[in-house]
């Protein structure tokens, strides 16, 4: 007998909780959903793994596996590892081996603590085996495209002479519970990580010299023992915030570099490790540029590479790509006349052409770039945001991680001559979408278009017409053009809300005069665009402009901060991880020596939203974490303060303020843990349905309230 059959034969049975409409109506099953990220094809193209994220059976963590996926699109997805500590990080080696990194325990040492290692499932099946175990653990694998060359990047502690010394000065201070970390440069910290006192570096991965000596027998499927090679000694705290490729032969590593300057300054250089002896030569290096590392031609000959002068009050952040050619050092501009940021994914086989991603006009498409011309043609024709772009080794397909506002991350394959984009069998089905979505433009004050996404619920407005959220974005240098699982809209929208996305002055995907125009100028154009682009939704018949509410995280809760200071048009104002005072956050953000650049005395006195704290009369409700060092907490606690001490709305005599305070004590710039998540949207609701609808809603019961 099924629940269903016993609850209807038993007359005081209790009815069964009705089931959501979708996924999005209930917490507990938006949270369950799964989460795909990062791709990789095998050397002859026959193989897609990517990672899956999904929840644990107490609902408080996400664990990952490896998922294979038919790039032909004939069989299902499958799941090829499990374990509780989860794999990420899959690389597959030039004869098609899968190297990936976990924490799972390694079999044959059971009695050992496990650390993150790095794994090999062979490409001819059988079980994973570990590879390369270290005290320090394994932080990213990255292999050569056509030949036996693996490397790591992995951190030691400054000190350390060799990997035992490491292990021994790492046992010490763990015995010893010593956390403490001694700085002499800067920045000590980064986006929630305290920086210390480990440094990374690249090593080769090898076959143990000792073994390969000892002529000691060995078994057919018993893997080689392997030791690291040190690449990178000498090189400090560079490798910390760049990226490195391998060359397709595997003899060169290409790796931006992080140089310290005078007063705290860095820039990043561009260095070729030559594998072989392990020197290292800087190839690209300017005053105020940084140069950041891109695939590498499949002949060797050219590296893409992304140029970013460093930004002044008057300069706005700007990113092109450019092409060494290795053997005469030259650097030139990869369509220089294309007035978009391109980011290089992958080059076609032949290396006639480049594959890019690029915002524009709040999509982020795939794009081929010709080597030879610079001539520039969109391959991708829907409205989505694509990522992590893979060239089948024919040159007739690539795949790729595909979302949009629409969708979450799923696998598809694109046709390189057609751009015909079809969806692979992902491990994990749509999630069914509560409404719909639509594009709304409007002209800024300074004649400029501005254009947002508006989503709309799927049932009509009671009474006609849906309140409207505005959602800002976050960066400033961004653009709402991909699914977010921190900031989802059809949350609200399966409440009854319509969501407005807008991309205002400072986003991507229109061209660098849109930028310019809100350089230095944060409270002045993106603020006019904003009111523009509400104006513009609310002159729909099904939106009601007496219930609006204004959000947003990061820069975007800096926004929200702004329009509470500079207008009374809504009825309550979320602000999540936000600036308040510019002066405050500049010189104790995780990376000072960015905002400095930007930030002078009179963008910052201009610009502070705390400066009209008086003028504030919306209540709003204040959320921070307190391990967000790019946003630090003081921020949040500061607006806190002068919310409740000098806000139109301050605390009355009796100390009640229609304002809110949520707290997270563990978590950082964003919200990770899923039962926070939870929380963090049902406080965000209740607050909205008291000051937007009018309606009381149960706070969630894990606050304990």
């Amino acid at each position: 007998m099924t629940a269903e059959t016993a609850a209807e034969s038993h007359p005081d049975a209790a009815e069964p909780a009705p089931r959501p409409e979708t996924p999005f109506h209930d917490l507990d099953h938006y949270v369950a959903i799964p989460r795909l990220s990062g791709l990789a094809l095998s050397p002859d193209g026959t193989r897609l793994v990517t990672t899956v994220a999904t929840l644990n059976g107490k609902g408080t963590e996400y664990g990952t596996a490896l998922w294979e996926i038919d790039p032909a699109g004939r069989t299902p997805a499958r799941r090829i590892t499990r374990s509780a500590k989860g794999e990420a990080g899959a690389a597959f080696a030039a004869n098609g081996d899968l190297y990936f990194t976990s924490a799972r325990p390694d079999p044959e040492k059971p009695d050992e603590d496990p650390v993150n290692a790095l794994w090999l499932l062979p490409r001819a099946g059988g079980e994973a085996r570990v590879v390369l175990s270290r005290a320090g653990g394994v932080e990213r694998v990255i292999t050569a495209q056509k030949a036996d060359a693996t490397f790591v990047q992995a951190s030691v502690l400054a000190g350390s002479t060799d990997e035992s010394d490491d292990e021994a000065r790492r046992k010490t201070r763990k015995e010893g519970k010593v956390a403490a970390i001694l700085h002499s440069s800067y920045p000590v910290r980064f986006w929630d990580s305290d920086l210390g006192p480990a440094q990374p570096r690249l090593f080769a991965v090898e076959r143990s010299k000792a073994e390969s000596e000892s002529g000691k027998p060995s078994t057919v499927d018993e893997a080689p023992a392997l030791e690291l090679r040190n690449l990178t000694p000498d090189i400090g705290a560079g490798l910390r915030f760049g990226d490195a490729f391998a060359s397709p032969d595997g003899r060169t590593l290409y790796a931006s570099v992080a140089k310290h300057l005078a007063k705290g300054d860095l820039r990043s250089e561009l260095v070729a490790i030559d594998v072989a002896s392990g020197t290292r030569r800087t190839i690209l290096s300017e005053e105020r540029m940084d140069y950041l590392p891109g695939p590498v031609s499949p002949d060797g000959r050219t590296v893409a590479v992304v140029v970013e002068p460093h930004t002044t009050p008057t300069s706005a952040y700007r990113s092109e790509l450019h092409l060494l050619d290795v053997e005469t050092g030259q650097l030139r501009r990869l369509a220089p006349d294309w007035d978009r940021m391109p980011h290089p994914c992958d080059w076609v086989p032949d290396g006639s052409a480049l594959l890019v991603t690029a915002d524009d006009q709040g999509r982020s498409p795939v794009f081929r770039i010709d080597v030879a011309t610079g001539e520039v043609a969109r391959l991708t024709h829907d409205d989505a945001a694509y990522t992590d772009v893979v060239v089948s080794p024919d040159g007739e397909r690539a795949y790729a991680l595909r979302s949009s506002y629409l969708m979450p991350p799923e696998v598809v394959r694109i046709d390189l001559g057609s751009g015909e984009t079809v969806r692979l069998n992902n491990p994990a089905e749509r999630p069914q979408i509560p409404g719909r979505l639509e594009e709304v433009t409007a002209t800024a004050a300074d004649g400029t278009p501005v254009r947002a996404w508006l989503a709309l619920p799927a049932a009509a407005p009671e009474g006609g017409k849906h309140p409207l959220l505005l959602w800002i974005h976050g960066g400033p240098i961004g653009s709402w053009n991909a699914w977010t699982w921190r900031w989802n809209p059809w949350l609200l929208i399966a409440q009854g809300y319509a969501v407005l996305l807008p991309d205002p002055a400072l986003s991507t995907g229109y061209g660098q005069a849109f930028i310019d125009r809100g350089w230095g100028r944060w409270g002045d154009a993106p603020f006019r665009d904003l009111m523009a682009i509400t104006d513009a939704a609310l002159r729909r018949d099904d939106l009601d402009p007496a219930r609006t509410a204004a959000m947003g995280g990061s820069f975007g809760g800096y926004m929200a901060n702004w329009v509470a200071g500079h207008t009374d048009r809504f009825r309550a104002i979320v602000t999540h991880a936000s600036l308040w005072a510019l002066d405050a956050f500049g010189p104790t953000t995780d990376m000072a020596l960015y905002w400095a650049k930007e930030m002078d005395e009179a963008m910052m006195q201009a610009n502070s939203p705390h400066r009209s704290v008086a003028e504030i009369r919306t209540p709003m409700l204040v959320i921070h974490g307190d391990k967000d060092y790019r946003v630090p907490v003081g921020e949040g606690l500061r607006l806190w303060w002068e919310l409740i001490s000098a806000s139109q709305l301050a605390a009355d005599d009796a100390g009640r303020t229609p304002h809110r305070f949520l707290y997270f004590p563990d978590e950082n710039h964003w919200i990770l843990q899923p039962q926070h998540a939870k929380v963090w949207y049902g406080v965000v609701s209740a607050f909205l349905a008291e000051h937007v609808l009018g309606e009381t809603r149960e706070l969630p019961k894990e606050l304990g309230l």
